[in-house]
Formats: C-alpha cells, sequence, structure tokens
C-alpha cells in the first residue's frame, strides 16, 4: 500500500542506516528528511529507481504506438532493422532531432523529446532492454534523482552533438552526424558514463570493467548496425560522464536533487508535447 509511516524507524534513503521517521538530518550523511517525511517506506516499495524503468518503458511504449497510428499504416515491413518504424512526418511531428529538426526548422527542443522515440520494433526493444537494467544500477550508485539528471542531460548532450555534426561535420566512417535521429540510447550511453565515472571516482575496478564492457558492446554495433547514431552515443556517454563527476556519486543524495530530476523529466516529456502541437499548428 502506498501509504505514510508516522512512527517508528525507516532506512535512510541516501546511506541506508536507520533513522527515527520524523528525524530531521540523518545522523550518518546528514541528509535532511530522510524519511522523505514518512514517504520513504511507500517509494522504497517502488524499486531502487524509484519505478522510473517501468515508467520509461511505458511512456515510450505510448509514444511509439501514437506514432506508429499517425503513420496511417505508411510503416516500414521490409527492413529488418527498421521493422515497423514509424514514418518519418511521424517522427518529425512527435520530435525527432538532428540537424534537420534542428537547424532548418528551428525545433532546438527536439534534443529533448527525440530520446522518447523509436524508429522500429527492434529499436525499442533493445533499448528498454537496456534502460531496464542501467537504470535501477545507476540509481544504486547515485540515487534515483541524481540518476534522471544524468538520463536526460545525456540524452541532451547526445542530441546535440549529433545535431551539430549533422549540419557541420562531415562524415568520417562510422561517424555520420545525425540528420533526423531518435532514440533513449543517447541517454542509456549517459548511464553508461556515469558508471564509469563512479569508478573512477571510488576506485571500483568491477564498476568500470562493467561500464568498459557496454562501451565495447556499443563501438561493435556502431560499427556492424546500419543507421546507428554514433555521435549521440559519443555526446550522451561523455555528458553523463561529466554531470556524473559533478554530482560526486560518493555524496549523498540530497532532496534538491530530486526537484531538479522531476523538472527535467516534466520538461523532456512538455518537449514531446510542444512538436506535436508546434508540428499541427505550426
Amino acid at each position: 500500500m502506498f501509504r505514510r509511516q508516522r512512527a517508528g524507524s525507516v532506512i535512510c534513503t541516501s546511506c541506508g542506516v536507520l533513522v527515527a521517521v520524523g528525524d530531521d538530518r540523518c545522523y550518518n550523511c546528514g541528509r535532511r528528511n530522510p524519511g522523505l517525511w514518512g514517504w520513504a517506506p511507500a517509494f522504497r516499495a517502488l524499486g531502487q529507481d524509484l519505478g522510473f524503468a517501468p515508467f520509461l518503458i511505458g511512456t515510450c511504449l505510448v509514444v511509439y504506438a501514437l506514432m506508429l497510428v499517425f503513420s496511417q499504416g505508411n510503416i516500414e515491413t521490409g527492413n529488418l532493422f527498421a521493422l515497423f518504424s514509424p514514418n518519418p512526418v511521424a517522427m518529425f511531428l512527435f520530435g525527432a532531432s538532428g540537424s534537420l529538426p534542428v537547424f532548418q526548422f528551428g525545433r532546438w527542443w527536439t534534443v529533448f523529446s527525440a530520446g522518447w522515440l523509436h524508429a522500429g520494433l527492434l529499436h525499442i526493444f533493445f533499448n528498454m532492454m537496456a534502460a531496464r537494467v542501467l537504470a535501477p544500477a545507476t540509481a544504486d550508485l547515485y540515487g534515483p534523482g541524481r540518476m534522471v539528471i544524468i538520463y536526460v542531460i545525456g540524452g541532451v548532450a547526445g542530441f546535440t552533438l549529433s545535431s551539430v555534426a549533422g549540419e557541420f561535420f562531415p562524415a568520417i566512417f562510422i561517424l555520420r552526424g545525425g540528420q533526423f535521429t531518435v532514440g533513449a540510447s543517447a541517454s542509456i550511453s549517459g548511464l553508461i558514463g556515469a558508471i564509469l565515472a563512479y569508478g573512477h571516482r571510488s576506485g571500483s575496478g568491477m564498476a568500470r570493467s562493467y561500464a568498459m564492457s557496454n562501451v565495447t558492446m556499443l563501438l561493435i554495433m556502431g560499427f556492424l548496425i546500419p543507421g546507428i547514431d554514433n555521435y549521440a552515443h559519443f555526446g550522451g556517454f561523455g555528458g553523463g560522464y561529466l554531470v556524473a563527476r559533478f554530482l560526486d556519486p560518493l555524496k549523498p543524495e540530497r532532496i534538491d536533487h530530486l526537484v531538479v530530476a522531476i523538472g527535467l523529466l516534466a520538461l523532456s516529456l512538455l518537449s514531446v508535447v510542444a512538436s506535436v502541437i508546434h508540428g499541427l499548428y505550426f
């Protein structure tokens, strides 16, 4: 039951020690309101990432289904890597990013919206599988608020780099800027960068090894699978790494981290709405 606990002990949401439900500050890590005013047990029931991964998967599936509806039957069925891909008009309408939307149509906010869109059945399946594993793992290291901040900023960094590269950089081997790009993999790359940052900050060889195995997989996919936006992956990874170092995983998560995370999450979802409104009426 999603119920507030009014008496007894709870686990501090930052460091995991037992504190009284009404304590103003954790005696161990110093976090204010460590029991979230009695709501900490209810939130913990949602999982280490406070239910972010199921929310992400559900929202991406809804947006993907809406894009298929707006495609009006004009859906890719002959290409395995783009099987059941919405048509480009639908993807543009819902907020695809890249040099074309950002520089030619002035839809700069699509660096926030593109991570909620996917270009095919395999695309959304593999991205959601990765998010289901990496979001809770990153939240375990940084806390759910900082994990969401890293996820959103990583996506913004990835799509910004890809859009700029598509407009100004020449294509070099597997590095081709995105004229039209979507997918959660830029944000997922940000989570990988954050895990590597944790390994460097804490000295954890296990975290470094885990992150590098994922980086290797991204590189292999970038070589072998056509249409992969490597600039978005590199930008997301770098953005996630830098933000994670700034947030410092060895310090406890604060309430304001959760507030910023909610704000960024709301902004990225509103960017999808803004894209649809702009596309339909302007």
